[in-house]
């Protein structure tokens, strides 16, 4: 199985690109939905969070996932805390999830954090999908984040150089859906199938 780490600042349109990728038939692993499961109220993983952290971050019992964003993107030490406590599980459920999957085809994994988290290396092939800083803000700004919670993750990720050194491909998405379409289907059909022989 060939096995890509799909990255890319917030509101580039990763997550439209792993849309993409998984109705042309890729297996795609959201690392933020791996993030949510493992911090499920009744986890191991919750009741450390909110050992960690405290009650207000709670909402009728479960996550203020909104809360925890804005206190940890406010302080690198509550982000570094929330990150051992997350990473290793994360990290065990995809590793899980990869064993239940047919040892063929390709698997595309979601990461936003890929740089930050020093993943590079786990992975065949990087794709990082790029986007002209005014389109992410217009993007952000259509899910309801208002322009200081933009900053603030902006600042806490890592830079398109960063991101670009240690790709293997880069997405630029400063066009139409469609653009962007036609260059995963070269992706899938072409590249990566390319580059999986090459491996092998």
């Amino acid at each position: 199985m060939l096995i890509v780490g799909l990255t890319g600042g917030i509101g580039s349109g990763k997550s439209l690109v792993a849309r993409y990728f998984a109705d042309l038939g890729a297996h795609v692993i959201d690392a933020d939905q791996l993030s949510r499961e493992v911090v499920e109220r009744g986890s191991a993983g919750f009741d450390e969070v909110v050992s960690a952290f405290g009650d207000a971050i709670l909402r009728n019992g479960d996550l203020d996932r909104r809360a925890l964003s804005n206190l940890i993107f406010a302080n690198k030490d509550a982000k570094r805390k929330l990150e051992e406590i997350i990473h290793p599980r994360v990290r065990r459920a995809f590793e899980e999830a990869v064993n239940n999957l047919e040892p063929d085809g390709i698997l595309i994994y979601e990461i936003p954090l890929l740089v930050e988290a020093g993943a590079a290396e786990r992975f065949d092939f990087v794709i990082t999908v790029e986007s002209d800083i005014v389109a992410r803000r217009e993007r952000l700004q259509k899910r309801g984040m208002i322009p200081s919670e933009i900053e603030s993750r902006f600042q806490a990720q890592a830079t398109a150089e960063a991101r670009e050194v240690v790709a293997d491909y880069v997405i630029l998405n400063n066009s139409t859906e469609d653009a962007l379409l036609r260059e995963v289907e070269n992706l899938w059909e072409v590249i990566l199938p390319n580059w999986q022989r090459e491996k092998s």
